[in-house]
């Protein structure tokens, strides 16, 4: 048999080692910023066209490389940050492994133009899938300028799992985000197909955040300080009042390094855990700083994972130092328990005078003037409901599951809900159970789907007022590329200018009062669900049906829940949604009289 392992040529490691470190426009934005924030930088611009998939430069007004270093630097394991094994132990620049460039090269056209101060004049180099075009002097600034053209040039195969401009566009300005708000005394600029994103003159931590996220911000940040041996803890944490229904806003810093930490994250929700439901996730900007020797971060090819050497005291010191943010701020309910809300009466003044109660009487009054008054006296009399405790018992060694069901004695209903959340009926082999609010998302998503794909516009209903939106660049940006889909489902928005939107339709289902929550609930949904659908219009219909639908927990009338069964047994999938939840449980009657083993 002849030999089948073979050593794997450069062109084709490069490559896979790209694979890792590179895996869309954002990932190559973030080493190129993070080597400017490396190269001692005061200024750094950022320019992208097409989402990053036709150019993505980095100006840098850093120290700058020689003529030589320009060179070598693309070369894989390269590196100006380390010398030794033993300094991965304390690493204290972004960069370090020399994978990031190389990277870069192999699965690119590259132009790189950088300067030493000390020198006359700087070098070019053009690079095209790791190999050296041209090399020459020219005259330049200090610093570094990278050109990075056609990502995937090679790799066709890599370039067609891009998602749209849109949703790219979303991840680069989030990378920008975390190097931006991680060295708040660095100027940065965004330019996104010529148009302005961002311009974040040095300022301190506070300001930054309003720069990126709005002046609305100003109000709702309360500061985190927390300083012992183990890690000192600064930031910002919002007010409860303004938690969000996705993970979107939740910022980790160790030593200025954005990380992902579901543990450490864990900890400042649970600090919350008393002030926001439990579908709510709370925003923080949470800055750590620990001894480089407790930490390890070279554990993952992007560096957004750390190792600590004592963790669990890290996630009780972050614990107790949001709790402490939260209650120092007043931000908590204030409760006294010795006193009930109801006894909260009014001293009386000299002034005030002492009436008797009196009670009023109707002498016209007759309780049995309709067949529905008739029913109301006779529920009333009865006790308007009963309550029977239903024990089901599961097989094996589980628990014995009691609930309490209300049953209307004087209706004989087709359907009753269980906790507001699940609607029940009877059909011959047994017991439907319908989640509601599911059902409702799946409707909805079916319609506002037809609609998108007939090309037909729903009808929209004027505000009395129009309602404006002020957003976060990053979502504002997200926004500006849907408002034609969004029109077309019934919203009637338009771009107002400076990061804000103008609602003056809405779907006649949707209460004006109501306006702003369904719009933010639905761009956070966008968002969250940028991965879920290969289709924008599916995402856009699934995103807008999901911030809509009715929730679990509202409590509907006996006509609301026959009407909502109707409308889901029309849809193409009524058992099963559009991302794989159960919609419909059957309990069959055989499995129903061995509970009771008749």
């Amino acid at each position: 048999m002849s030999n089948i392992i073979k050593l794997l040529s450069k062109k084709v490691s490069n490559q896979i080692a790209a694979g890792e470190v590179i895996q869309r426009p954002a990932s190559a934005v973030k080493e190129l910023l993070e080597n400017a924030i490396d190269s001692k930088a005061s200024k750094i611009d950022l320019v992208i066209i097409d989402a990053g998939k036709t150019l993505i430069q980095v100006i840098d007004n850093g120290i700058g490389m020689s003529s030589k270093d320009a060179e070598i630097c693309f070369l894989r394991h390269t590196t100006s940050k380390i010398n030794t094994a033993k300094e991965l132990l304390s690493i204290k620049t972004k960069g370090f492994r020399g994978e990031a460039l190389s990277s870069i090269a192999s699965i690119s056209k590259v132009e790189l133009i950088s300067k030493l101060d000390t020198d006359e004049l700087g070098t070019k180099i053009i690079i095209e899938g790791n190999e050296i075009k041209s090399k020459l002097a020219v005259g330049s600034s200090k610093g570094t300028n990278v050109k990075m053209k056609n990502l995937f040039f090679n790799v066709p195969a890599r370039r067609n799992f891009l998602k749209s401009n849109a949703i790219e566009t979303k991840h680069t300005i989030t990378e920008f985000q975390r190097v931006a708000l991680a060295h708040p005394e660095v100027h940065f600029t965004m330019y996104n197909n010529n148009s302005s994103v961002f311009n974040l003159p040095a300022s301190k931590l506070r300001q930054r955040i309003i720069n990126i996220f709005g002046k609305r911000y100003n109000n709702r940040l309360v500061p985190v300080e927390e300083d012992t041996s183990i890690t000192s803890i600064s930031g910002f944490i919002l007010k409860p009042e303004f938690a969000k229904r996705t993970r979107g806003e939740q910022y980790l810093f160790v030593n200025n390094r954005f990380i992902k930490s579901p543990y450490l994250n864990h900890a400042i929700s649970q600090a919350f855990t008393e002030l926001i439901s439990k579908d709510q996730f709370p925003s923080y900007f949470i800055y750590l700083s620990v001894p480089l020797d407790s930490i390890d971060i070279n554990i993952h090819p992007t560096k957004t994972e750390i190792n600590f050497e004592d963790i669990r005291s890290v996630y009780a010191i972050l614990l107790s130092g949001v709790k402490r943010a939260i209650g120092q701020y007043s931000i908590s309910p204030s409760l006294d328990f010795e006193q009930e809300k109801a006894l909260q009466i009014r001293p009386l003044r000299k002034s005030d005078k002492i009436t008797s109660p009196s009670i009023k009487i109707n002498p016209n009054y007759n309780p049995f003037n309709s067949q529905e008054e008739k029913k109301e006296a006779i529920s009333n009399n009865l006790g308007m409901y009963k309550e029977t405790q239903a024990s089901f018992i599961k097989d094996d060694d589980t628990l014995l599951e009691k609930q309490v069901t209300r049953i209307n004695v004087s209706d004989s209903k087709k359907y009753f809900q269980y906790q507001n959340k699940i609607i029940i009926t009877q059909v011959k082999s047994g017991l439907l159970l319908i989640d509601q609010k599911r059902a409702h998302r799946q409707i909805l998503y079916e319609d506002l789907l037809k609609t998108i794909n007939q090309n037909n516009k729903s009808n929209s209903q004027k505000l009395l007022f129009p309602v404006y939106i002020e957003l976060s660049i990053s979502d504002y940006s997200l926004c500006k590329d849907i408002l034609e889909k969004m029109q077309q489902i019934g919203i009637d928005i338009d771009d107002f200018g400076n990061n804000t939107l103008v609602v003056n339709g809405l779907p006649s289902e949707i209460k004006e009062s109501e306006c702003e929550n369904i719009i933010e609930g639905f761009i956070e949904n966008f968002k969250m669900n940028s991965d879920k659908f290969d289709n924008i219009d599916n995402k856009l219909a699934w995103s807008y049906a999901k911030s809509s639908c009715i929730k679990s927990g509202t409590q509907l009338d006996n006509i609301e829940m026959e009407t909502l069964i109707g409308q889901l047994f029309t849809c193409n999938s009524s058992s099963i949604d559009a991302k794989g939840n159960v919609i419909i449980s059957k309990i069959e009657n055989m499995a129903i009289d061995k509970k009771f083993k008749y």
